[in-house]
């Protein structure tokens, strides 16, 4: 299956940017001297400019972390308020998907706005159908693409409500933080990517949260059978994330927004036999369509889509670093709504696991190069402490030859 060249992952795979500084000095060393008068000023203008964009996309960045949380957390807790009444999970799964349909007209909607290009939405769209093939999509490699990832994603929901029935919010949000470890230990075995012993550490602490998570209730009963629904959701997720890198490579904001899209056509046309399925059989009793909670379903749907679009655009528009910390920012929200409105009571066990899977999240957010960066630091510490050493010693050294000559000065003896 062919690759794509990289642009901008949809996926969580995260490279630290670096900012440079205007250099003051030519090639050889010497310090170059302007050459018109205005050139000092446009060098001050271009590098005020480039601190302007970096604050504002740390500021945008920061705003968006919030909303990626926000959106989290509002989406598992309507999910919860929604079984109260309502308890369909694969249902309420599908018609959440299908809302993936939505993504790319929001995509060219945003695209024509700020862009002004008057390309028509077909023109747009088969544009970014190349993330198929230089040919285009064609329904063969609709079903063959589409079929698995949206599977995956169908599954990846699926046993997220089925552990949220079975578990408070925070467990399965903080259990559905390990996929960045299993991310990483099927990148290390499937794609060989870099091996890294801090993201070992951090894969060895979500197992081990996951342990003791199952553990707080012993191993029987519906505390053990959710959070292994949590573990299996957060190992499909993984799973989607790795298989999407490998096979389709990465996409650019457009491409993602027509493959997401393409996913919700196929959760439309060819999943829509499921829920029947388990309706006929009475796995899933629905009810007459005036009885459902039509409120929180089109709420939970809307929530989910906002999540994935802020998930997808914030990739872009700020750093990827701060995407992922606002899903973990989630832990604490889900926490905070559990305990003040739900008045849920965590056990030592519960907060010792959560808090680990939560610290081995953040490891797994080091760059690869973090070594050498904290290396490279110290030694800039350790070179300016002796550089400023070595000037105490000369100020002192000047300081006791002054003064000895002006001591001889004075004491020159009288005649």
């Amino acid at each position: 299956m062919k690759k794509h060249s990289a642009r901008v992952a949809p996926l969580s795979s995260y490279s630290t940017q670096v900012l440079t500084c205007p250099n003051s000095e030519g090639e050889d060393g010497s310090e170059s001297r302007p050459e018109t008068p205005g050139s000092g000023t446009s060098i001050e203008s271009w590098s005020y400019n480039t601190c302007a964009s970096t604050a504002l996309k740390v500021l945008g960045g920061l705003l968006m972390v919030l909303c990626v949380s926000s959106s989290w957390v509002g989406t598992t807790q309507v999910v919860k308020l929604t079984f109260q009444s309502f308890s369909c999970p694969f249902f309420i799964s599908w018609f959440s998907s299908n809302w993936n349909i939505l993504f790319f007209p929001i995509y060219y909607s945003g695209h024509v706005f700020t862009t002004g290009e008057k390309q028509t939405p077909i023109q747009k769209f088969r544009e970014c159908s190349k993330l198929f093939g230089e040919d285009g999509m064609s329904l063969k490699l609709f079903v063959k693409r589409t079929a698995p990832f949206s599977i995956l994603w169908t599954l990846t929901n699926y046993l997220y409500l089925l552990a949220l029935k079975k578990l408070t919010a925070t467990d399965v949000s903080a259990l559905y933080c390990c996929h960045k470890a299993f991310v990483f230990l099927l990148s290390w075995i499937i794609l060989k990517d870099r091996f890294m012993g801090v993201r070992i550490v951090a894969a060895i602490m979500a197992i081990t949260g996951i342990v003791m998570m199952a553990y707080a209730d012993g191993f029987h009963g519906d505390s053990f059978v959710g959070v292994a629904l949590a573990v299996g959701s957060a190992s499909t997720s993984a799973l989607y994330k790795v298989l999407f890198k490998m096979f389709l490579g990465s996409a650019n904001l457009g491409e993602v927004a027509h493959f997401l899209s393409t996913m919700g056509f196929f959760n439309l046309i060819f999943i829509s036999c499921v829920p029947l399925i388990l309706y006929f059989t009475r796995v899933e009793h629905l009810g007459s369509l005036s009885s459902l909670p039509w409120g929180y379903l089109f709420g939970l749907a809307g929530l989910w889509l906002v999540f994935n679009i802020l998930v997808h655009v914030g990739v872009v528009l700020t750093y990827p670093i701060l995407i992922s910390i606002g899903t973990l920012l989630s832990v604490p929200g889900n926490a905070a709504v559990d305990v003040l409105k739900h008045e849920v009571i965590f056990s030592v066990v519960r907060l010792a696991a959560t808090c680990i899977i939560c610290l081995g999240f953040l490891l797994l957010l080091l760059p690869e190069e973090w070594d050498s960066v904290i290396l490279r630091f110290l030694a800039n510490i350790a070179d300016k402490k002796s550089e400023e050493h070595g000037e105490e010693l000369t100020e002192s050294s000047g300081q006791t030859r002054s003064r000895s000559q002006a001591n001889g000065a004075v004491s020159i003896p009288l005649a």
